[in-house]
Order: C-alpha cells, then structure tokens, then sequence
C-alpha cells in the first residue's frame, strides 16, 4: 500500500512539473545593466539563467532602448567579434547560461536616456520552450558601473 501511495505521489509530481508555465521553470539571478556617460546610445545586460527544461531567450523588451537584441562575443582568428543572435540562445535544461561582459548578452541600443548608476531597467525576457509556446518573465535590473560590476571588464565597441 505504502509503495502505492508513493508511486502516485511522485506521478502527481512529475504530471505538475509539465503543467507549469515555462516563466516557473526559468530562474533569472543578479540582472545587471552597465551604466552609461551622457549621449552614449548603448549599453549591455548581463544576468545568469537557469531553465528547468530546455528552453530558447527569443526576445528582449524593454521601455528604455528603441533596439535590444541578444548578442554574442566571441574570438574569431584572433578577433574579438560581436553578432546578435537572430534564433535566441539555448537555455540548456538544468544548465546556467552566464549573460556577462565577453560571452553571451543582451545589448540595448537606441537609448532613450542615460543608464544612471542607481537606476533600475524593467526588461521583459521571452522565453520559448520546446513546444513553441511562449512566455515572460519580468525584470528589474539595477544599473551599476562597470568598475563595481561582478565581472571582467572588457572593452565593448562595436557599431550598428
């Protein structure tokens, strides 16, 4: 009886890990966004984020750029190259994907205003899960200069 009793707990639980909205699967930790100097028209977001099940970051929104695209810098043939990443990124199931200065990140181009240290950003991350349906995830990113920020400092330039 009691190996009964568990085996239909656990199947409730395994039938409600697949009935949560995918915003419940997907965690978002020390969102940050770089601080910017005045007519400066563009600035990164960084975070880490973790998905339950595979998922997809398809779209940034947010109120304070007119353009927000997912990016990536990497090294090519000794060259530091930035591209946006038209498909999203792969939130790999149970894998922390690092948004940082360098790697993976979000850029708000066409700013509106100045990125003040103090701050806070609403941005909105959409998230597509394996079976194309999407959802948000609200976010309120304190801006920091990069001089006080958790990671590396590396130059940033690119143009659009």
């Amino acid at each position: 009886m009691n190996c009964i009793i568990r085996a239909t707990a656990l199947s409730a639980l395994v039938s409600a890990a697949f009935i949560l909205p995918a915003h419940a699967q997907v965690t978002v930790k020390d969102p940050w966004v770089r601080a910017t100097v005045s007519q400066q028209k563009a600035t990164g977001a960084f975070m880490q984020i973790t998905s339950v099940q595979d998922a997809r970051l398809v779209e940034v929104k947010s109120p304070v750029a007119g353009i927000i695209e997912i990016h990536e810098m990497a090294i090519e043939k000794d060259v530091m190259k930035m591209r946006a990443l038209p498909n999203g990124l792969d939130l790999p199931a149970g894998k922390t994907v690092e948004l940082k200065s360098g790697g993976y990140h979000v850029m708000l181009m066409d700013l509106k205003q100045q990125m003040k240290e103090g701050d806070t950003v609403p941005m909105t991350l959409v998230v597509e899960g394996k079976d194309k349906k999407r959802s948000t995830i609200e976010v309120k990113a304190p801006v920091k200069p990069l001089a006080n920020a958790s990671t590396p400092a590396v130059e940033h330039k690119h143009s659009h």
